[in-house]
């Protein structure tokens, strides 16, 4: 149609590097087809040159270029654009380069794709070559036509694989919508999570804990590559294949993740996808590394295009196969989707949490009332049983007194309960104040109240020097008089022994009471904390079962955690935690381990 020598599809990769996959030429020409040549080759003011115009000439590569007389507009005194002329020369390097390939004319036809330059149909010609109107105009046309049937290819081509990665995308959106949260469903359909982006090896990372799915860096290193995605990615989205390119030490693990596809869900929470090395083999046409050479022309250093074409080969390292336009796609699609999901979660948690306020406003007022009616009638049924009992007492006989015995028991029973009952439902996280407090001086007024009990049972109890603690006070005390209370209720034949003791951890206290009771099956090490739950009958050892249930309540309102390691019949340590430092407002928007 034109008559030139060569006619090649040229195409822009990603890093707009160009790779000819298409070529039609003389036989006795040296063939182009599947070399890559670098972006330096079409820089970027070319290539803007290029996507606003459909179609550039350059009939005579050796042709000299004719000044102007009048450069500047003379209305505005500006400098007169000649971006859409056709009768523009060319610039001396680009012609240049043209003469080194030993082209004497050249026709380049654009192939644009939503304004964005995807690749030129580039014709050359050994000698000049001048192309007139009409067929520039039908060479325009064709070139849309050509890009058209190319789009359509593309599409058809990806679409099975894009109708894949939304079914994916679809069992990922319902496996999260049917977990208690986004994680626990991505987590089981891990194959799926693998899957949408074509990857090897994927990380959820939420906040400082990572769920590593597949071939992926270790735990620490995936730590560190996050700090730096942080520091330095700042796009929701973020991928390359090859990452020790931009961040050194991805060079240790390369075999697993030199691509990286990464989201950002916040700014604590991403998920992370990983593609191992793949080693290739890339024909350019000529050493990308000398795009330029530099010559004295004149006295003077000029910078010149390269003189060499011929083939090069490169082995290109640390990198991975390329991702998709669809997987990106994908992979933001999954993002939103979590996002939608979480926004619903907080909804039903607002809504969840406002009735669970007015549902504890009314159990507090329901347990304040029921203790203070119960209180009363309970008082005078002891006075009057211990009345009948004064009066009686010559006219009642042995099980007469006994029946009165139990009256008095049952009542004395009742009203611990009912303070029991009220002491549990004052532990609430809204109606506490958290202060510094000295944890030494909590411990020793819960003695203090226990001094009679202590006295009776000859209990010891010692402690090692305990901390200072962001904590509220009387909520620790009766967490120390809970747990020693117990200590000596549920003691052995020997003399009771009580030691208490805490250590630093990375963020939080830890601390023990260690005693040398009957100890505890380690079947109930976590029944004991329910309410009312009890593993022994009251004739054995009094109680409500209230008082370790309280003891957690307590550790929850702390952003803690409280349990018990024991074996029967050697005693039992109860260890609880509480956070380092910390606000008030920390304490309370915090989440209980």
């Amino acid at each position: 149609m034109t008559g030139f020598d060569r006619v090649m599809l040229y195409k822009f990769d990603e890093d707009d590097h160009g790779e000819v996959i298409a070529e039609d030429k003389l036989a006795e020409l040296e063939p182009y087809l599947g070399l890559h040549y670098p972006a330096s080759d079409i820089p970027l003011p070319a290539r803007r040159l290029f996507s606003s115009n459909y179609i550039r000439l350059i009939p005579d590569a050796k042709a000299t270029g004719i000044d102007l007389f009048s450069k500047l507009h003379p209305l505005n005194d500006t400098a007169l654009d000649l971006t859409h002329s056709i009768l523009r020369s060319a610039s001396p390097c680009h012609l240049e380069y043209l003469h080194n390939m030993g082209v004497g004319a050249s026709l380049t036809i654009s192939l644009i794709d939503d304004r964005k330059l995807w690749g030129l149909i580039a014709c050359h010609h050994l000698t000049p070559k001048y192309v007139p109107y009409e067929l520039r105009k039908a060479c325009e046309f064709l070139g849309q036509v050509v890009f058209s049937e190319i789009s359509a290819k593309e599409e058809t081509k990806d679409y099975d694989y894009r109708m894949k990665l939304t079914r994916i995308q679809g069992a990922l959106i319902e496996s999260m919508s049917q977990a208690d949260n986004f994680i626990e469903g991505l987590i089981n359909s891990n194959q799926n999570l693998l899957d949408l982006t074509s990857s090897q090896g994927v990380a959820v990372c939420v906040g400082e804990e990572y769920n590593l799915i597949g071939n992926t860096p270790k735990e620490e290193e995936v730590k560190y590559l996050l700090q730096w995605l942080k520091k330095n990615i700042d796009e929701e989205v973020f991928s390359t294949p090859s990452l020790p390119h931009l961040y050194a030490d991805a060079r240790n693990f390369k075999n697993v993740a030199s691509g990286l596809l990464a989201i950002k869900i916040s700014h604590r929470n991403y998920i992370l996808w990983f593609r191992p090395e793949v080693i290739q083999t890339v024909n350019w046409g000529g050493d990308p590394s000398k795009a330029y050479e530099m010559q004295k022309i004149d006295g003077n250093l000029r910078l010149c295009p390269r003189k060499s074409f011929e083939l090069w080969k490169e082995t290109v390292r640390l990198t991975s196969l390329s991702w998709k336009p669809i997987e990106i796609k994908a992979a933001l699609g999954l993002k939103e989707a979590i996002v939608n999901i979480i926004l619903r979660q907080a909804d039903e948690l607002a809504e969840l949490a406002h009735d669970l306020e007015l549902s504890n406003a009314e159990l507090k007022k329901f347990a304040y009332v029921a203790s203070h009616d119960l209180q009363e009638p309970l008082n005078q049924v002891s006075n009057y049983v211990q009345l009948l009992e004064m009066r009686y007492d010559e006219a009642l006989d042995e099980d007469g007194k006994e029946f009165i015995n139990f009256a008095v028991e049952g009542v004395s029973l009742m009203q611990t309960l009912i303070d029991d009952v009220l002491a549990y439902s004052k532990v609430d996280i809204r109606d506490i104040k958290f202060d510094l407090t000295e944890s030494e001086n909590a411990l020793e007024k819960a003695i203090a109240n226990l001094r009679g009990r202590i006295a009776e049972t000859n209990a010891i109890i010692t402690h090692d020097p305990l901390p200072t603690v962001m904590a509220n006070s009387t909520q620790l005390i009766q967490l120390f008089l809970n747990l020693i209370s117990n200590a000596i209720k549920f003691r052995s034949e020997a003399t009771p022994e009580i030691h208490i003791q805490a250590q630093r951890l990375e963020d939080e206290w830890l601390f023990s009471v260690e005693d040398n009771g009957i100890g505890i099956d380690p079947r109930f090490s976590d029944r004991i904390f329910i309410i009312f739950q009890r593993l022994h009958t009251r004739d054995e050892y009094p109680g409500t079962g209230m008082g370790l249930a309280i003891c957690k309540k307590i550790m929850e309102c702390h952003r803690g955690k409280i349990w018990v390691e024991s074996e029967i019949g050697q005693g039992a340590t109860f260890y609880f935690t509480i956070p380092v430092g910390g606000t008030e407002r920390d304490r309370k928007r915090g989440s209980t381990r």
